[in-house]
């Protein structure tokens, strides 16, 4: 029979790992890359959907300026995994909006993958169902 294992607990690093990631994602769903900034490191590496690779939120939001008309998140539930010398932080849920020709839609999985040091936040992966949901909006997949 395999050993019981202690249940993991929120430290003060953790949360607050967690919490700058939430603040993050609140302040670019208005999108206010400004406001986003103060959560970032200078090196910031970030990968969005489809391998495009950015250095800051403004970018990502002009991303999501062509690909949605506006977008916004419903966040579901926040993962955190301490390592060493940084904190990763998973947010998962789903997007809704509108396309770019007014359509809305709703129940977008995503998954944005953070790795936190020094309170700053310096990767950030991201990952959604948008390509699929645009190629079956448009009859390519059905």
């Amino acid at each position: 029979m395999a050993p019981a294992r202690a249940l993991a607990t929120a430290t003060d690093e953790t949360a607050e790992s967690a919490g700058i990631v939430e603040r993050f994602l609140v302040a670019s769903m208005v999108p206010d890359p400004q406001t986003a900034a103060l959560y970032i490191a200078d090196d910031l590496k970030i990968t969005f959907t489809g391998g495009r690779k950015y250095s800051h939120p403004r970018e990502t939001a002009a991303f999501n300026a062509g690909r949605y008309k506006w977008v916004k998140k419903k966040m579901e539930r926040t993962d955190v995994v301490p390592g060493n010398g940084e904190t990763i932080v998973y947010n998962l849920g789903t997007l809704y909006g509108e396309w770019p020709d007014g359509t809305p839609f709703e129940g977008n999985r995503y998954v944005d993958r953070f790795v936190v040091r020094g309170g700053k936040i310096v990767q950030m992966d991201v990952w959604n169902d948008s390509a699929e949901r645009l190629l079956t909006k448009n009859g390519i997949v059905a």
